[in-house]
C-alpha cells in the first residue's frame, strides 16, 4: 500500500490512463465535475480529454449500473451508456477522465467488470496489461467522514421524494438491521471500505487511488486531480454557480411534507421531476443563499458516534487493501463538533423570500410546458381533484413534447 497523509499532490498517472472517478455522493463530486467540464478545452491542450458532452453523464452511469433514474426523470437506456463508451474510446491513447458518483451504486463484480472493461479497453481488468498501457483504467474514490455525510445525504433523498423524517431515517440506517430501508443505496455508497474493496477486486489494488477529503483544505481535491492528470497547478477552478448546496432544515422539512401530500394525491412522478425538483427546489437553491448558520440539519449525538465508529473501521480496512491512499484515513472517523451533537432547535418557519422563489420556480416550470396557457373555470372543483387533473394534464403535455 502507498499512503501519503501529508499532501494532496500525488505523482501523476501514466500518460494514456483513463481515470474513472466513482464518487461516492457528497464527497465533492459536483464541484469536481463542474471544474473539469469548465476546463475541458484547456485540459485538452495539455493532453487530457474530458470526453462526456455534459458536466455529469448521470444517465450513462445509471444505465451501466442498472439503476433507476431519479424520481420522474428520463429513464436511462443502454443508448446513454453506449454513447459515453464511444466518446471515451474516441480519445484513443490520450489521457481521459470520466466522473459520476452513480458508478458507486454498481452492484456485483460483473457490473463493475463491464464498466471498467468497456471504458478502459484492452487489459482493463486485474491481471491484464502492465500499468501504464494506453487505455489502462485507474479508479479514483473520494471519501469524507460518514458522520458528515448523513444530513446532506438524507436531504438529497428528500429531494428525490423521501417522506421519512431525519431521526427515523437515522434509526433505520444505524439501528435496524439489515440497515437497507428505506434507502438501500446509502450503505452501498458509504460503507467506504466495502466500496473500495469491490472495485479493487476487479481492477486490482494497484489501479485504485483513494482520496480522503480534508474539509479544512477547500481547494485540496482539485489540486489532487491536477496532480493525477499532470495538469498545471491552478488550472482547475471552482465554479461557484455549479455549487450543489444542501437544503436547510426548514427547506427540507417543507419539501418532505410536500412529498407526503404529493404521494397522498397520487400525482405522476414526471410531474415531481419537472415542477418540484427541477422547478421549485432548483429555483430555491439557486436564488436563496442560507444565512451564516444556515439552520443546519442537526444530527443527534448517538448517530454521530455510531457513524464515526463505522468511519474508523472503514479507514483501518482501507489501509489494508493495498490501494494508494492520499490523505489521512483517520479523518473518516471525524464527526462534526459543537451544536451538531446537541438537540437541535425546531426547524424555523421558512422565510417568505424562500417560499416565494420556490413557488415561482414551480410556476415557471409549469409555464414552460406546451399548452400551458389553457385556462378553465375550477371554482367548483375540489382541491384533490384539481391537483389530480392538473398533474395528468402536465404529464400529457410533457409526453407530447
Amino acid at each position: 500500500m502507498e499512503t501519503d497523509c501529508t499532501t494532496q499532490n500525488p505523482p501523476p498517472l501514466p500518460a494514456g490512463t483513463r481515470l474513472l472517478h466513482i464518487g461516492p455522493h457528497k464527497t465533492g463530486t459536483t464541484s469536481v465535475q463542474a471544474a473539469l467540464f469548465a476546463a475541458r478545452d484547456t485540459m485538452a491542450a495539455h493532453g487530457v480529454d474530458f470526453p462526456a458532452h455534459t458536466r455529469h453523464p448521470m444517465e450513462a452511469a445509471l444505465a451501466a449500473c442498472a439503476r433507476p433514474a431519479m424520481m420522474g426523470d428520463t429513464v436511462p437506456t443502454e443508448g446513454h451508456w453506449r454513447r459515453l463508451v464511444e466518446q471515451v474510446q474516441a480519445t484513443g491513447t490520450r489521457t481521459s477522465v470520466v466522473s459520476s458518483e452513480f458508478f458507486a451504486d454498481a452492484e456485483g463484480d460483473e457490473t463493475i467488470a463491464r464498466i471498467v472493461r468497456e471504458l478502459g479497453g484492452p487489459g482493463a481488468l486485474a491481471g491484464g496489461a502492465e500499468p501504464g498501457t494506453p487505455g489502462r483504467p485507474h479508479v479514483l474514490v473520494t471519501l469524507r467522514p460518514p458522520a458528515k455525510i448523513l444530513p446532506s445525504q438524507w436531504q438529497q433523498y428528500v429531494q428525490n421524494g423521501l417522506r421519512m423524517g431525519y431521526e427515523d431515517w437515522l434509526d433505520h440506517m444505524l439501528r435496524k438491521p439489515p440497515y437497507e430501508k428505506p434507502t438501500p443505496s446509502f450503505w452501498r455508497r458509504h460503507r467506504h471500505d466495502r466500496l473500495v474493496e469491490r472495485w479493487a477486486g476487479v481492477v486490482g489494488p494497484e489501479r485504485v487511488t483513494v482520496v480522503v477529503v480534508d474539509d479544512r483544505d477547500r481547494g485540496g481535491l482539485l489540486r489532487t486531480f491536477e496532480s493525477l492528470l499532470a495538469l498545471p497547478a491552478g488550472l482547475l477552478k471552482e465554479v461557484p454557480e455549479a455549487a450543489n448546496r444542501s437544503l436547510t432544515s426548514a427547506e427540507t422539512e417543507m419539501l418532505r411534507r410536500l412529498n407526503i401530500e404529493f404521494r397522498g394525491h397520487g400525482l405522476p412522478d414526471e410531474l415531481y421531476s419537472a415542477l418540484v425538483r427541477n422547478g421549485a427546489v432548483l429555483r430555491m437553491k439557486s436564488s436563496c443563499a442560507p444565512g451564516p448558520d444556515g439552520h443546519r440539519i442537526h444530527t443527534p449525538r448517538w448517530a454521530l458516534e455510531e457513524a464515526a465508529a463505522v468511519g474508523a473501521e472503514a479507514g483501518a480496512r482501507i489501509g489494508a487493501l493495498g490501494v494508494r491512499v492520499v490523505g489521512d484515513p483517520s479523518l473518516l472517523a471525524e464527526a462534526p463538533s459543537g451544536a451538531h451533537g446537541q438537540p437541535g432547535p425546531p426547524a424555523p418557519g421558512i422565510a417568505p423570500e424562500v417560499a416565494a422563489q420556490a413557488l415561482y420556480g414551480a410556476l415557471a416550470a409549469t409555464a414552460a410546458l406546451p399548452g400551458a396557457g389553457t385556462v378553465r373555470s375550477v371554482h367548483r372543483t375540489s382541491s384533490r381533484e384539481l391537483l389530480r387533473v392538473l398533474g395528468h394534464r402536465a404529464l400529457r403535455r410533457m409526453r407530447r413534447r
